[in-house]
């Protein structure tokens, strides 16, 4: 479904394009258009039609070549120069050829719900997502005040497609009754301001399946004993494989057409995990096969030794391009059960290879803002023996960011070097502090708002090359 409204990102101070920027603590006042229609030229004088500026000459193609140089943010924005500019700028052809924005989304502990909202300002701040763009490194919200649903909370994206959990309509649209109806799965593009609700699913897969967002607006669904799949074009209903894996799987991914999942196979008074993974092609129209018999495999070498056993609660990440795995936990002092952590470690499979190396490290002094080792008496020694439990992971595609609650108000980011080689030099020539190891450190500031509570999140690609 597409919203009646104009388009849905706006910029502040100008209201012109599909994201509002955000100054200092307080959000930016955010309005549901994104443009005002340019009122007609008029003659009032009476002396013939207004001039004609000379970009209003170009041909068609030409002006289409020159408007493809700007970037997603600025060609939304310049929607509202000139019917010209709308006109050319809202072209679906056109607008699928603009670079993707990449964003992280991040998501509330608690997520507010726009009804609840005691003023309009506070309503369009509930019905907004806080983002990070890293290559400009500010902080924007994105509207979602399209959707006519009471409560949302976004859990995957693929390029273009955003996936929420949403409650159901109080008139009955949702569907369910009785005092916990089940969510729905909804896909939307947040840019074009237009979404789809998905097949209905059971309350059991809204509380405790993961999804994941494949490609071609596809969507998975993992619990612990079974996986569903959802593609569209095909019977519109979910197809559900049961899950042959020993045990609950922890931070699915997606990288190189494959699902890849952390299993613990260990003892209830000690982890021990294992990497297993699943084709796409092996959950039927998902990968764009047949049938499927959704069978996972564990994925071991006897080469690589005790990689899990260093980790403490280890996280799976997509790596850069999606060409590695990036697991990421607390670096163990020891193989004790107890062992406290002395730092963030972040290993990184090569998928083409099949070897692992370590590609960063958090820096100590980082570190120590996470778990308050700096603090006196036997609450730091407990914080620090809590370690990576203290820390939040999430991210994607090369960029992996940390919140924790001792930190407030910023993130902790590492980004993968395109180049270790430079990095590493530059490490060792500059001696700077924030480069360990391979990537770089650095604080996200200015995160407002969440003043309760630890922030999670995931990457976002948004752009016009998909719709729901």
């Amino acid at each position: 479904m597409t919203a009646t409204t104009s388009d849905a990102m706006e910029e502040d101070p100008a209201p012109s394009s599909d994201m509002t920027e955000e100054e200092g603590g307080d959000p930016a006042p955010t309005s549901d258009t994104m443009e005002e229609e340019p009122a007609p030229s008029s003659d009032p004088a009476g002396y013939g039609a207004p001039p004609v500026s000379a970009i209003q000459l170009l041909p068609e193609d030409a002006l289409h070549n020159v408007l493809l140089r700007l970037t997603l943010r600025e060609a939304v924005a310049s929607r509202a120069v000139s019917r010209l500019f709308r006109d050319a700028l809202s072209s679906p052809p056109f607008l699928s050829l603009l670079p993707s924005l990449r964003l992280l989304l991040l998501r509330h502990p608690r997520p507010p719900t726009s009804s609840s909202s005691s003023s309009s300002a506070a309503a369009a701040a509930a019905a907004s997502l806080h983002a990070f763009d890293p290559s400009r490194r500010r902080w924007l919200r994105i509207p979602l005040s399209f959707l006519p649903f009471p409560s949302f909370s976004p859990v995957a994206s693929s390029p273009s497609l955003l996936y929420l959990w949403v409650d159901p309509l109080s008139g009955g649209g949702g569907g369910g009754g009785g005092g916990h109806p089940p969510k729905s799965l909804v896909a939307c593009n947040p840019l074009a301001r237009s979404y789809r609700v998905l097949p209905p699913l059971g309350s059991a897969w809204s509380r405790h399946g993961t999804v994941l967002a494949g490609p071609r607006g596809t969507a998975i669904v993992l619990t612990e004993l079974a996986a569903l799949t959802y593609a569209p074009g095909r019977a519109d209903r979910w197809l559900k494989y049961p899950l042959t894996l020993p045990s609950k799987p922890r931070s699915p991914i997606l990288a190189a057409d494959s699902i890849f999942a952390l299993c613990d196979v260990g003892t209830p008074w000690r982890s021990q995990w294992k990497l297993f993974f699943c084709p796409l092609s092996a959950l039927g129209g998902v990968g764009g096969g047949g049938s499927g018999s959704g069978r996972w495999a564990p994925l071991e070498r006897h080469v690589w030794g005790d990689v899990f056993e260093v980790l403490k609660r280890p996280r799976l990440l997509p790596g850069a391009g999606g060409r590695s795995v990036l697991m990421i936990g607390g670096l163990r002092a020891s193989f004790a059960v107890d062992a406290p952590c002395s730092t963030v470690l972040i290993l990184r499979l090569d998928l083409a290879t099949m070897e692992w190396d370590e590609a960063g490290r958090m820096p100590p002094e980082m570190y120590r803002c996470f778990t308050g080792a700096g603090e006196a008496g036997i609450g730091a020694a407990m914080a620090v023996a809590a370690g990576n439990n203290k820390v939040k992971v999430f991210g994607g595609d090369g960029r992996v960011w940390f919140s924790g609650k001792r930190v407030r108000g910023k993130l902790a980011m590492w980004e993968e070097a395109e180049a270790e080689a430079e990095a590493e030099a530059e490490a060792e020539e500059e001696g700077e502090p924030g480069k360990v190891g391979s990537g770089l450190w650095s604080w996200v500031e200015g995160l407002s708002g969440y003043s309760e509570g630890v922030y999670r999140g995931f990457v976002f690609d948004a752009g016009f090359t998909a719709m729901p």
